[in-house]
This record gives C-alpha cells, sequence and structure tokens, in this order.
C-alpha cells in the first residue's frame, strides 16, 4: 500500500512537471528593463547536472560585451534552443548579468503499459526518447503521435496514447506511455460505383484493402489503413491502363464509419472511359549511330493491340538497353502520347536522346558486416571514373545477388561532387551464408535416406567456398571436402579442388557395393557477359563388390552382367562445360533462360575408357508475381570407347530428387533374375519439367510457397554385352525399355525458423511395372 501511495505522489508531482513543461509554449521569463551596459560579470545560478562553463559557451555574451534587451533575448533563445533547460530567465543589473536555469530533467526508463497488438521493440524503434537522454514536453508529444500514427497503420484507428511522467531524485524521470488500443477498425465492405467492364468482385481482387471476415486471421489488409486506399487507386489506375482505359481515373475514395463504429465502408467512385487500342508507334533519334528502323522492331508494340501502360516500359526499357549496349551510356527515352478519341486509338513516339553525361564520382559498399568490401566491388561492371550506365548497374547487381551471400541488394544513385557526376551507394543485406544440412526422404519400402553437410560458402568474408559433407545410412556413407578461390590468382578465374571418399550399399537397389576415393582439379572462366566455361581432371579409384553368393555358378541369384561388375579399377578423366544464362535473375528468375553442356572423357591413363555428354536447360515466365511457369529438362548420354562397355556405376540413374514420384534409381533398366529387382542404370536418360508457382493466400513473412509440377522422361539403353545370359543369348528377365515415365503433383517451400524445408507429394501417371514409386518426399536445411 505504501508503494502504491508513493507512485501516486510520485505520478501526481510527475503531472505537474508535465504541465509545467507545457506553459514552455509561451515562457515567461524575467528580463530587466534596463538599459544599455556593459556587463561586467555573467553568473549563472541554478544548474545542477551542467557544468557553468558549457551554459556560458552557449551565451553569445561575453564579458565586456555591450548588453541590452534586444541582446539579452537572443541569449534566451540560444539557451532554450539547447534543450537542455525547462525555464530559463536573464537579467542585467549594474553589470551584472545573472542567468537562471532551471534543468530538464534526465529520463531514466521509457516504458509502455498496455500495449498488446504492437510489440514493445516495435514500439521503441519508432519513438525518439531513450534512457540517459534530455526529457522535453516537445519530444515527449512527438513520440505520442508517432505511437498513435503507427497504431493507426496496423488498423486501429481509435487508438489512444496518454502520457505520464514519474520524477526521481538527481533530476531523473520515467517516461510512462499509457496505451488503449482500441478496436480494430475493420472493412465492412469494399464498394465500387461506375464499373461496368469489371465486376465488384474483380475489382475487390485489384485493391489491397480486404473485407474483414473471421477466417481472415493472418492479413493486415482487412484493416482500414487511409494511406492504404492511396495505393488502391493507383493500383486501380494500374490495372485499368493495361487493359486498354486510357482515359481512366478514380473520381473518389471515400471511407465512412459505420453507425456502431465497428468498422469502415470503403467507396471507390470510378470513370473507366472508353477502351483503346494503339495506334501508329513511331521512334525519333537524332543520333547517328542509332538505327531508328532497328529501334523500331526492338518495340514490343502493333499497331492494333489493346492499349497497355506496362508494354510502353517494356519498350521504354528496351530502347535504353539497345543504346546502351550500342555504347550510348547517356540516353533518355520518353514516350510522347496522342490520344485519338474518334478512333479510341493511342499513337505513341519514342524520343530517345542523348541525355546529360554524367561519371561515376564514387562506389561505396555499405551493410556488409562480414563480406569484404573488395568481394562486392568485383563483382561490379564499372568502376570509379566509368561513364555511368544504367544497363550495367543492373547486371551489377544481378552479379552481386548471384553470390549467394546477400538477402537483398539495391544500387542507388546519389548526387556527386560536381553536376556531371553520380555516386552509387551499393547497399547489401548480409544473410547466412554457413549452411548445416540435413535431408531426409521416405520411399513406398520404408527406405529412410539421412545426409548431413557443413558449406559455408562465405569463407572468411572473402567469397570462397568451402563445403565438407558426412552421409551415414543404409545406402551410403560419404565423406568429401572441396574448396573453391571464385578469384584464383586475382583474375575471373574459379579454381577449386575435391577430395572424397564413397562408400555406396546399394544391394536394396542394384546388388552391389561401390568403394570409390579419389581427387579433383576445377578452373571456371567467363567466356562472355552472359555465359562461362569450365575444365575439370578427376582421378579416381573404384571398387564395386557383390557377394560371392549372389554370383554362384550353380544357383545365380543374379544375372551374369551384373557379377562381370566385379573387381577394381581406376578412372583418369577431362572434362569441359559451357553455359549459357540470360535469366533476369539468378536466385528468383521470372523471365529468360539458361543452358549448360558439360562432356567428360575418361581414358586419359587408367582403365576406365568412355564419353559422357549431359545438356539441361530451363525456361522462365512470370505472368505474376504469384504465377510464375517453368520448363526445365536435361538428357545424357555415356559410351564406351575403346572396346570398353560402360560399367554399371558409371551409368546414369534417376528418381528421387531427379525424379519426383519414384524412388532413388526408381525408373530405367532393371534386372529381375530370382526373386530381386536390381536396377542397372542407363547410358541415356531425357527428363523435362513444368512447374507453376501458385499463391498460398499466407502473408509472405511466413515464407510458404506452392508449385504445382509434372515430371516426365524416360531412362534405359545398355549395352548388348550387359543383357546376355552365359549361353550367350539375350537374358528375358534383364528389361530395358526406354517408354516414358510421367508424374505429377504438388510441392511446398517453407522457409521455417529451423531452415528451409520442402515438401513433394507426387502422383505417377505413367510407369512400367517393374518401377519403384513414392508418394512422398522432404527435405530440411538449417543455415548459420
Amino acid at each position: 500500500m505504501q508503494r502504491t501511495r508513493a507512485r501516486g505522489a510520485a505520478l501526481a508531482s510527475g503531472f505537474a512537471l508535465l504541465l509545467s513543461s507545457t506553459a514552455l509554449v509561451a515562457p515567461t521569463v524575467a528580463l530587466a528593463q534596463a538599459q544599455t551596459q556593459v556587463a561586467q560579470r555573467i553568473v549563472v545560478r541554478g544548474n545542477e547536472r551542467i557544468e557553468q562553463a558549457t551554459v556560458l559557451s552557449y551565451l553569445p555574451i561575453q564579458p565586456g560585451d555591450t548588453v541590452d534587451s534586444q541582446t539579452l533575448d537572443l541569449a534566451l533563445k540560444a539557451l532554450y534552443r539547447t534543450d537542455l533547460f525547462a525555464d530559463v530567465k536573464i537579467s542585467a543589473v549594474g553589470g551584472e548579468v545573472v542567468v537562471e536555469v532551471v534543468e530538464n530533467p534526465i529520463i531514466n526508463r521509457v516504458i509502455f503499459e498496455g500495449n498488446k497488438g504492437l510489440k514493445e521493440d516495435k514500439l521503441r524503434d519508432e519513438v525518439t526518447l531513450r534512457p540517459r537522454s534530455i526529457f522535453t514536453r516537445a519530444r515527449v508529444q512527438q513520440d505520442v503521435q508517432r505511437i498513435v500514427e503507427l497504431y493507426r497503420r496496423s488498423g486501429r484507428i481509435s487508438a489512444e496514447v496518454t502520457p505520464k511522467v514519474v520524477e526521481l531524485p538527481q533530476k531523473r524521470v520515467d517516461v510512462i506511455f499509457e496505451i488503449d488500443e482500441g478496436a480494430k477498425s475493420g472493412v465492412l465492405r469494399t464498394n465500387f460505383l461506375g464499373n461496368t467492364e469489371f465486376s465488384d468482385n474483380d475489382l475487390r481482387d485489384v485493391v489491397v484493402t480486404e473485407q474483414s471476415a473471421w477466417y481472415k486471421l493472418f492479413t493486415s489488409n482487412a484493416n482500414y489503413d487511409p494511406d492504404r486506399l492511396e495505393y488502391d487507386k493507383e493500383q486501380l489506375r494500374e490495372h485499368y491502363r493495361n487493359r486498354g482505359f486510357y482515359d481512366f481515373r478514380v473520381v473518389s475514395a471515400i471511407a465512412e464509419l459505420a453507425p456502431d463504429k465497428n468498422g469502415f465502408v470503403v467507396t471507390y467512385t470510378l470513370d473507366e472511359g472508353p477502351e483503346y487500342r494503339f495506334g501508329e508507334v513511331t521512334v525519333e533519334t537524332e543520333l547517328e549511330r542509332l538505327n531508328k528502323e532497328t529501334l523500331t522492331q526492338l518495340v514490343p508494340i502493333r499497331e492494333g493491340q489493346i492499349y497497355q501502360d506496362e508494354r510502353i516500359e517494356q519498350a521504354t526499357d528496351a530502347l535504353t538497353f539497345a543504346a546502351g549496349a550500342a555504347g550510348f551510356a547517356f540516353v533518355d527515352v520518353r514516350p510522347r502520347y496522342t490520344a485519338n478519341r474518334e478512333t479510341k486509338t493511342v499513337d505513341v513516339t519514342f524520343q530517345v536522346r542523348e541525355g546529360p553525361r554524367v561519371y561515376v564520382d564514387r562506389i561505396d559498399i555499405v551493410g556488409n558486416t562480414r563480406t569484404l568490401d573488395y568481394v562486392v566491388r568485383r563483382e561490379m561492371n564499372l568502376v570509379e571514373g566509368d561513364a555511368y550506365n544504367r544497363v550495367l548497374v543492373d547486371r551489377s547487381r544481378n552479379q552481386i545477388r548471384g553470390l549467394g551471400f546477400f538477402k537483398d541488394v539495391n544500387i542507388e544513385e546519389i548526387p556527386g561532387a560536381a553536376p556531371d557526376r553520380t555516386s552509387l551507394r551499393v547497399e547489401v543485406e548480409e544473410q547466412p551464408t554457413g549452411e548445416l544440412s540435413f535431408s531426409a526422404g521416405y520411399s513406398s519400402v520404408d527406405q529412410l535416406i539421412l545426409d548431413l553437410g557443413v558449406t559455408e560458402r562465405n569463407f572468411r568474408g572473402r567469397g570462397q567456398n568451402l563445403r565438407a559433407r558426412v552421409s551415414v545410412g543404409s545406402l551410403r556413407q560419404q565423406v568429401d571436402l572441396s574448396f573453391t578461390e571464385p578469384r584464383f590468382l586475382g583474375r575471373d578465374l574459379g579454381a577449386g579442388v575435391d577430395l572424397y571418399s564413397y562408400k555406396y550399399d546399394l544391394t536394396d537397389y542394384s546388388a552391389y557395393k561401390t568403394n570409390t576415393i579419389g581427387a579433383g582439379l576445377r578452373l571456371g572462366f567467363p567466356l562472355t557477359m552472359n555465359s562461362r566455361g569450365s575444365l575439370r581432371y578427376t582421378l579416381r579409384r573404384d571398387e564395386v563388390e557383390i557377394p560371392d553368393s549372389y554370383c554362384d555358378p550353380t544357383a545365380p541369384v543374379v544375372s551374369i552382367s551384373l557379377c562381370a561388375q566385379r573387381g577394381q579399377y581406376t578412372t583418369s578423366l577431362i572434362g569441359y562445360g559451357l553455359r549459357l544464362d540470360r535469366r533476369n535473375d539468378p536466385i528468383n528468375p521470372t523471365r529468360g533462360f539458361y543452358t549448360a553442356l558439360n562432356q567428360d572423357l575418361a581414358g586419359i591413363g587408367g582403365d576406365v575408357n568412355y564419353l559422357k555428354t549431359e545438356v539441361e536447360g530451363g525456361w522462365y515466365y512470370g505472368f505474376s508475381p504469384s504465377f510464375i511457369f517453368s520448363a526445365t529438362g536435361s538428357l545424357g548420354y555415356v559410351d564406351g570407347w575403346n572396346g570398353d562397355t560402360v560399367r554399371i556405376n558409371d551409368r546414369f540413374y534417376k528418381g528421387g530428387n531427379s525424379f519426383r514420384g519414384f524412388e532413388t534409381a526408381g525408373i530405367g533398366p532393371r534386372d529381375l533374375n530370382a526373386s530381386r529387382s536390381d536396377a542397372m542404370g542407363g547410358k541415356a536418360y531425357a527428363i523435362g519439367s513444368v512447374e507453376l508457382t501458385v499463391p498460398t493466400f499466407l502473408p509472405e513473412q511466413y515464407g510458404v510457397k506452392a508449385a504445382l509440377f509434372s515430371d516426365f522422361g524416360t531412362l534405359g539403353l545398355l549395352d548388348d554385352e550387359d543383357k546376355l545370359t552365359t549361353a550367350g543369348v539375350v537374358d528375358p528377365n534383364i528389361k530395358d525399355d526406354l517408354s516414358l515415365r510421367a508424374s505429377a503433383g504438388l510441392s511446398i517451400h517453407w522457409r521455417s525458423p529451423m531452415g528451409p524445408i520442402r515438401f513433394d507429394f507426387s502422383q505417377v501417371l505413367a510407369k512400367e511395372d517393374y518401377d519403384k514409386t513414392e508418394t512422398f518426399r522432404f527435405s530440411t536445411s538449417t543455415r548459420f
């Protein structure tokens, strides 16, 4: 009880302090109405924490100065501007200037009470008051408005904030913000007036503001926010103007509070206007090195098409890119519109002019708390002193994002030291580059596969890649170590070394075990701006083990072709790779394509001779941020030379992650001898996949994405010797059908707190009777 009374008394005194500070709106200060005189001495009184010398340093008066009422008034204002004092009085009598001050208190704590809808951390980020800072009434009132605005943006229009001050000893105070959050102001109904081309339901899908409903627990767009109405008006304008309605405008957007004050009714009044089509589309330029006819062909607009604003933007970007590629770093592309009301067409003329010359003054890298500056800088296609080129800036941003070290990359232009200079501010947000991965897969025969790996893609912040991986399970025991230096010898050469040891127990899949130990060297280099090449050399020792009981001539369990694979042998191969990447984003592409070719020749020494070729590619097209279509595919072929056949562990095996709906090594040629069903791998494969990302209707912060997919393809083609029996005839138990396999399903990607998780639900559409299928698979990894 005594503590309660003490707190009440402190609050009362705090109220008095706050009320007294409010009187400072029009301060009453005693100024001696003295005649002009000389200040012989300056005396400071009332200061407790602040040194006298500090107060004197703020005064525009020194001993020996002539002072009058105007001079004293200036001194008074100078002290108030410091925010150090709650009250100030200055008088001048008999040559003595007396400065009497009442110090503003120091803030001890900032406390929030009553907040449930918003976390305290978010409120603290919003207010300017901090412990150990100076208390002023103005700052308290400003923070009250900030908190109210924060609640308003979160849909709580009726929120009220009452500031209270608790006075403490030694000129300290606690500032308490008592918050009455009030109820969320929902949107009861969204109405549209004047719309004839699109229904109300169609337009409700366009605007961000949503009607409140009991099941919309994870969205804030069902709360009323005045700022969101302005954004909705722009969304409506974009929707109509991308569908031919050039004259469209939003006449008004009004939100009315319901009589019972339980929500708002939002009404948009629209003027759609008629539908327009593109008329004559031309390009004008005075630049001699730019061919007007060629530029016109690059414009993705044809006469008679429905008018769309986004086509204008695409055309502007295409012309800017073409001019930049032709060497014009300073180009200004401006579309000019001529609307013909009678014919309902819009003529568009693109004026391509050489803009003012601008050069890069400075490049600043910010936000890289771990990654060294030069790692980011070496991905820039511009350096200080170069002519500014937007195409190269955009390309640089994609290259930095392609490193995979940063969550977000933004390149901002800021004014330079002169009008013809600009500085580039490269702002990056670091993300975890170390990865501790764990994956597991469940098959239709309850086969569990576990995998553990440690990867650091930005070792020591130098962009180096270091990977160590250990796999322990019924399928494999694997240890490998690799290191990659992306800028070998200071050049754009990626050099790497790999050391590994594998033990695969494939008796459940193909009746054999294999032990491998090896090492490899890699070198990657650029060919053009969008293509790279690579060279590699690998030396490894393989041993294939098949139990003697399986190969007993009197009662063989597996075919003779499998038994013939037993033994040890050395593989020495050299290979190369080519890759062309024209995707608009290396991480989340929505446009463009890529393709890659890899070939390996074994037989540069060693016991094995074969040529292996693989090709892969992909194409991406985004209909909208939620609907992105992709088509990817790969094919491969391996064949022996110098009289060699292709050994079982050099063949292709597909299934699992490489062909959803089927087990690991679940498709392709099989040995059905006795009671076993052993995968034999194939010399050739062709697999394609189509995928469409679809909305999950969950907020983006939940990190859940979904995609519908279909995988299809084939695997097969054994050497003739691998299909024979001991009698030299074709073994009927060896199946090698290059038939079509297909599956379809749903993939769910979840960026969970423990790391990204992927779930695959599959349904097989086409298969052979001997194929091994699975309907569910998941994998996960956690990053550090």
